[in-house]
């Protein structure tokens, strides 16, 4: 989904940086506290952030000319962290990509922001939720979090290619059911492959993190018993 650097008009580049910022100045606020309050987090923290970085990074060819397909990696911290500090980790990801690794770019940073640090963990958050309220099996919440948040960035992205460049014929509407058609042909499937990988990394981090995600309200104590006694 990373939108190549100079390939979307300077005035949408501007305007998806101040639709991101807010959340991001914000997010860095909540960082900051999560950090001195809770610094027994900063472990799934890091790993939080490194799987952002290894998943975003796994780069596959599209026809979508200007941007590329690959899994997000957000589904994970948005459980632990919330969104707003998702945004966080992944501006700090794609600042990284797009100085040393050529992928998204500096200009498009805000859009590229927006569509998988912003966009996809809010919804992947109120899938989280809503899972909680009616007492979703959590591996089966983490799975949903991180396949929508996956897909929904894909769904941004193809809003801002077409708000950017809407098609001769049949403008906007056109244009974003024809990058969105493109990109789901690679990306369903790889949603569901990072839904599947991210609740197995969840299982592994409750056996040897539980007080961790209980402190952070992601479970109870009861729960992470419970599931803990499911394992043995």
């Amino acid at each position: 989904m990373h939108i190549m650097e100079g390939y979307l008009p300077w005035q949408w580049c501007v305007f998806w940086y101040i639709v991101s910022a807010p959340f991001i100045i914000y997010g860095i606020y909540l960082l900051n506290k999560q950090v001195k309050e809770r610094r027994e987090t900063l472990s799934l923290l890091a790993v939080s952030g490194a799987f952002i970085f290894l998943l975003s990074s796994l780069k596959m060819p599209s026809p979508v000319v200007g941007s590329c397909s690959h899994p997000t990696g957000t589904g994970l911290s948005t459980v632990l962290f919330g969104p707003i500090i998702t945004a966080v980790l992944s501006v700090i990801v794609l600042i990284f990509q797009a100085l040393f690794m050529a992928h998204g770019g500096i200009t498009t940073l805000g859009a590229n922001v927006f569509s998988m640090g912003i966009a996809g963990p809010l919804l992947g958050y109120a899938v989280y939720r809503l899972g909680k309220a009616v007492n979703l099996n959590i591996f089966v919440n983490v799975f949903l979090v991180t396949a929508v948040a996956d897909l929904f960035t894909y769904v941004i992205t193809s809003i801002e290619l077409a708000a950017a460049f809407p098609a001769a014929h049949g403008g906007f509407m056109v244009s974003w059911m024809t990058f969105f058609a493109i990109y789901a042909v690679t990306q369903v499937p790889l949603a569901i492959l990072e839904g599947v990988l991210i609740a197995l990394v969840f299982k592994y981090i409750i056996q040897s993190r539980g007080d961790i995600l209980v402190k952070l309200g992601v479970l109870s104590q009861e729960q992470v018993n419970r599931i803990m006694g499911s394992f043995s």
